[in-house]
């Protein structure tokens, strides 16, 4: 049960280095082009080691390709809010800020992980989603206190993503035991400095916290909507196509 509870994090981290990576290329800027794939290579390094880790502690042959390739749809547990499309730079930003903002507070507490091999990620994970933090929410502000066309696409990304955040704090069965046991931080306590920070930066931004938002949830049990299928579609297909391949 513990590798499960190291999946759902490495899968969080995965699916959104995957959907940052989707703006190589295609960035409204240079800066921005670099900042994004940089951004999710930090994602995707953390995802390796979690998942290497994961499968040593289910003793199954399987290892980091094998999990992140060759699993279904179904199989994954990452949220909800990872998944989403990237739909426009207002609602990247604003999806990568609820993420870093969640996991920076995580990472700090996991640094005093009994997991060698958590204790180890934490620390350098913890740096880098600081950085997320401060990148994403410098732009949730100009763009929230920016012109009308930018305060109204980041009110926008408000309403389309703020339902997705309450399972950030949700600890399935497999995260209660790792909790537990003292391998992972209990999730619901990073609840008051993820409410610090989006809040001061909101206030910044002129932006409004919805209230009264239903939650949207079932990701760590695997009921996923079509956009988590097209991302493994995609992702997935070399490794399907050319199994066993190295390079």
């Amino acid at each position: 049960m513990m590798h499960e509870a190291l999946l759902e994090i490495a899968d969080d981290c995965l699916v959104l280095g995957h959907r940052l990576s989707e703006w190589c290329g295609h960035a409204p800027m240079l800066e921005e082009d670099l900042a994004l794939p940089n951004m999710a290579l930090d994602l995707i390094g953390v995802a390796r080691g979690l998942y290497a880790r994961a499968g040593e502690l289910e003793d199954a042959g399987r290892g980091e390709d094998d999990l992140a390739y060759f699993r279904g749809e179904r199989e994954f547990r990452n949220c909800l809010l990872v998944e989403r499309p990237n739909e426009d730079f207002a609602q990247t930003m604003l999806r990568q800020l609820y993420f870093a903002a969640f996991m920076e507070p995580f990472w700090r507490a996991a640094s005093a992980s009994s997991d060698e091999v958590v204790h180890g990620i934490a620390g350098k994970a913890a740096k880098e989603v600081a950085y997320h933090i401060r990148h994403t929410g410098e732009w949730v502000i100009r763009m929230g206190d920016g012109t009308v066309e930018s305060a109204a696409r980041m009110a926008r990304a408000v309403d389309a993503l703020h339902r997705y955040t309450g399972e950030l704090f949700e600890s399935s069965p497999a995260a209660r035991a790792a909790e537990a046991a003292g391998v992972l931080p209990v999730r619901e306590e990073m609840r008051g400095d993820w409410d610090r920070v989006i809040g001061m930066i909101f206030t910044e931004a002129r932006l409004v916290l919805p209230e009264d938002t239903h939650m949207h949830s079932g990701g760590r049990a695997g009921l996923h909507g079509e956009d988590l299928g097209h991302i493994l579609a995609e992702m997935q297909s070399v490794a399907r196509a050319h199994p066993g391949a190295v390079w």
